[in-house]
């Protein structure tokens, strides 16, 4: 057996420290694998979209075409990006949460009982891939020749088909039913949507509304929405 000199004990030293090290590094890369695998875990889809849409169904519809009496819009058919938008803002309060938007008030608990990222993207990429709606018009008194001219400031952002723009999170138009841009028109103007500072597209849409002389403007322009089906 060696003797056990001073360079001896210093190179032992040595070697442990290395191993102390090494076996930290291996402590702390397995720490963060589990961290990893448990962030991957936690954001994975808790169930389906046909069965996340059963919580829709009462409101929108079977066929996601809406239901006015709940004051539930058409859904079937619209971009995933907006859906998902639409129920992150629900879910994180900048939709919703306004004492006058009484529609919203009553989405928002649905949204919150989608558990995670994940739900939010299945059941949107559910809801898009579902037939188109396409409502009828439904209300009356409104000119549509009118709401020609008017329109021409929504085309530069809603497309002047309405068929919508992703890059300027506008969604399409030519979906949705008559009495819910109505509604959605008359909520911008008031501020009871789109005034929290963190809604940004909310922001931007608002001066558009606020712009809208009166509620025979807001008639005129859904009218001529309505003619771009």
């Amino acid at each position: 057996m060696a003797s056990l000199t001073p360079q001896n004990l210093r190179d032992r030293m040595h070697s442990l420290n290395k191993m102390r090290g090494l076996s930290t590094l291996l402590f702390v890369v397995a720490l963060l694998a589990s961290a990893c695998n448990h962030d991957r875990h936690t954001e994975q889809a808790t169930t389906n979209g046909e069965e996340i849409f059963e919580l829709c169904v009462s409101c929108h519809g079977p066929e996601g075409h809406g239901e006015s009496m709940f004051n539930a819009p058409a859904i079937a058919g619209l971009p995933e990006w907006y859906v998902k938008s639409a129920l992150q803002k629900f879910k994180s309060g900048l939709r919703g949460t306004h004492a006058a938007d009484i529609s919203g008030m009553a989405m928002r608990p649905m949204a919150m009982s989608l558990h995670n990222d994940a739900d939010i993207e299945t059941i949107a990429a559910y809801v898009s891939r579902m037939p188109k709606a396409a409502p009828a018009a439904t209300m009356e008194g409104g000119n549509a020749a009118n709401g020609k001219a008017l329109y021409a400031v929504c085309a530069a952002c809603h497309g002047a088909k309405g068929e919508g723009n992703e890059q300027l999170k506008a969604p399409p138009l030519s979906q949705m039913s008559d009495w819910y841009m109505m509604s959605s028109l008359e909520k911008f103007k008031s501020g009871a949507r789109g005034s929290n500072p963190k809604d940004i597209e909310g922001g931007q849409m608002r001066p558009n509304a606020v712009a809208l002389a009166d509620e025979q403007a807001i008639k005129d322009v859904v009218a001529h929405i309505m003619t771009l089906k």
